[in-house]
Formats: structure tokens, sequence, C-alpha cells
């Protein structure tokens, strides 16, 4: 187990912000949670962490708003979905550390980027959009757990009501997290000392569950919004700067 208590300085929060954006508070809330993690570990180590979490979390979520699914919108994104994973699985096995932190980096200021910028699409996104976000959120879901950003902008303009929303979203990534699985088994992450760190954090993950189901109603989502996506800009910010000074140098 990880012992070192700078990690979980940056854990706990991470850990228990998941938990908040699952219990419907914000769905894409738990982008924030490796990126923050890879302060202080491996982004890949902080992602193996986090996917069993995910799970008990997922079972939560899914009790308490699998009645709100739209399954013929999950039929649409389920499939590309798990290609995108399988996608991330292979580009996990090939790529350095100091590449992963990169790739961290960039996605957290881009998706950053995209709430600041974001506007509402002039049509509805049709399937084939919808196929290309789910894969995109596949490998981001896999890479950095944060497939709630891509699968947003397919999802939200279809018109479904906000339970609906929450309700298919839970839905998705509790399949989505038992297909990562694989990816994460295969290159060996799943091991003893991952395996009891996520233990020794399971405890705060319902609590963030419950805070997001009892918070729902309470709280402005907008303002939680901006205060995880400045987090979230200042951590990609830390991460691609690690990782370009930690390049080889090639001449």
């Amino acid at each position: 187990m990880i012992t070192d208590p700078l990690f979980y300085l940056t854990a706990v929060p991470a850990v228990l912000i998941y938990g908040i954006g699952k219990g419907g508070l914000g769905g894409a809330l738990g982008i924030i949670a490796v990126p923050l993690m890879a302060l202080t570990t491996s982004p890949i180590e902080a992602a193996a962490i986090l996917l069993p979490l995910l799970f008990f979390m997922d079972i939560i979520a899914i009790w308490h708003h699998a009645k709100n699914c739209d399954y013929q919108q999950l039929k649409v994104m389920l499939p590309p979905a798990v290609v995108g994973i399988a996608i991330a699985g292979y580009f996990l096995s090939v790529t350095p550390e100091y590449g992963l932190e990169i790739l961290i980096g960039t996605l957290s200021v881009l998706f950053s980027l995209q709430y600041v910028t974001s506007n509402k699409p002039k049509r509805v996104p049709g399937k084939k959009q919808g196929y290309i976000w789910s894969l995109l959120s596949g490998f981001s879901s896999t890479t950095i757990h944060a497939g709630g950003g891509p699968i947003s902008i397919y999802l939200l303009p279809q018109g479904l009501g906000k339970m609906q929303v929450i309700g298919t979203m839970a839905v998705l990534f509790g399949a989505m997290n038992f297909f990562k699985l694989i990816p994460y088994i295969w290159l060996g992450k799943m091991n003893a000392t991952n395996l009891s760190t996520s233990l020794a954090l399971l405890p705060i993950a319902p609590i963030g569950v419950m805070l997001g189901v009892c918070l729902l109603n309470r709280v402005s989502q907008e303002k939680l919004y901006q205060l995880c996506y400045f987090f979230l800009f200042i951590s990609g910010i830390k991460l691609l700067w690690d990782g370009v000074q930690e390049m080889p140098v090639l001449f």
C-alpha cells in the first residue's frame, strides 16, 4: 500500500470529488481525479488505483439512477466506447511515463478550455457524431477516467431530462469501467500495492456519492464546475510542464 502522506493529500479529495459527480452533482466532475492524483504518483498508477473505487461508486449510482437510463442512447454510445477502451489500452502499453504526463496535461487543459468556450450546438448531433464522441470518451475514460466531457458533447443536446442524463451516464460508465478492467489487468496494474491502496481509500467513495445525491438540487452545479475546471487547468499545466521537462534530449 502507498504510505506517502502527500499522495493521500491529493487522493482523498480526488475520490471525494469523483464520488460527488457519480452521485449526480455534475457527471463530468471526475475529470479532475487522475490529474490531481498524478501530482503525487504516476498517471497510470493513479488511474489503476481509482478503477476499483469507480466500480463501488457505480453500484451506488446505478442503484439510484438506473431507472432513468435511456437505453436507446446507450445502444449508440457503448459499442464505440468499448473500441476506444481497446485503443487506449494499447496506447498505455507503448507510452512512457513522460508521454502520459504530457497526454493528461494536454487533455486537462483542452477540457478546461472547452468548458470555458463551449457554446450550445446549432443542431442536435446524430448517430455518427455519437459514435465519434463515444469512441473518444472510451479513450479518455481509460487513460484518465475522464469520459464525461466527450460524451456530454453528444448526449446533452439530445433533449433528455436532467434525471435521464444522469441515469444514462451512470449505466454507461458502469459498463465502461467493467470493460476497462481488461487493459488494466493486461498491463499488470491490478497488483497488490494498487489494490490495497484502493481499499484504504474505499470509505471515501460512498461519502462522495451520497453527498452528490443529497446536494443534487441544493447547490449550484455551475459554480461547482467552475471551481473544478479551474483546478483541472492548474493540474494540467503542472503535468504538461513535468512531462516536457522529463522528455529525453534527442540532440
